[in-house]
Order: C-alpha cells, then sequence, then structure tokens
C-alpha cells in the first residue's frame, strides 16, 4: 500500500509528527484490524492498534488506486473516545 502524508505547510513535514505519530504507526493502525468508519467529505477515519500496543485514530482519503491512501492526521483519542474503542473492541473478542 501507498501511504502519501499532508505536509504541514509550517514545517514540511508530515502534518502528524505534530501529534507525535510516527509514519511506521500510521501504516501498522492502516494495515491492521482496527474500526474503520465514514468522516467528513469522502475521508474516512480508522481506529485500531499499533503493534506496541497504541490506541491510534487516522484520518485519510482513499485515492482513485485501491492501493494508496493519503494521510490527512493521526492522533490518539483521549477520555471516553479511546475507552469507547476498547469496549467495543473487547465485545468483539466474546
Amino acid at each position: 500500500m501507498e501511504v502519501r502524508y499532508y505536509l504541514d505547510p509550517d514545517t514540511g513535514q508530515p502534518h502528524i509528527y505534530g501529534h507525535g505519530v510516527s509514519e511506521q504507526e500510521v501504516e501498522e493502525v492502516l494495515r491492521g484490524r482496527g474500526e474503520d468508519l465514514r468522516a467528513a467529505r469522502n475521508a474516512r477515519r480508522k481506529i485500531g492498534q499499533t503493534a506496541a500496543g497504541r490506541v491510534l485514530q487516522v484520518f485519510y482519503v482513499p485515492d482513485e488506486d485501491p492501493e494508496s491512501v493519503f494521510v490527512i492526521t493521526a492522533y490518539e483519542p483521549r477520555g471516553k473516545a479511546k475507552k469507547a474503542f476498547r469496549r467495543r473492541q473487547r465485545r468483539k473478542r466474546q
């Protein structure tokens, strides 16, 4: 899968860096299990875990090529959102 990233205009670096997220973590979430939900406009929101167990929420837009996506941002959900995701994952395993 080809993954392209939104670049912060001030730094020229992927926007995800500002949230303490690496490209490897984003790709682990995109390739792994989790919840892939519709977001605003044509965007998608994938919530999942990295190999290290960190929960991330990745916002992306699928490209015309099904093997390519454009990542807008990614960050670790906090509070109720994180608890709700973990609760849903526990229910799926039961």
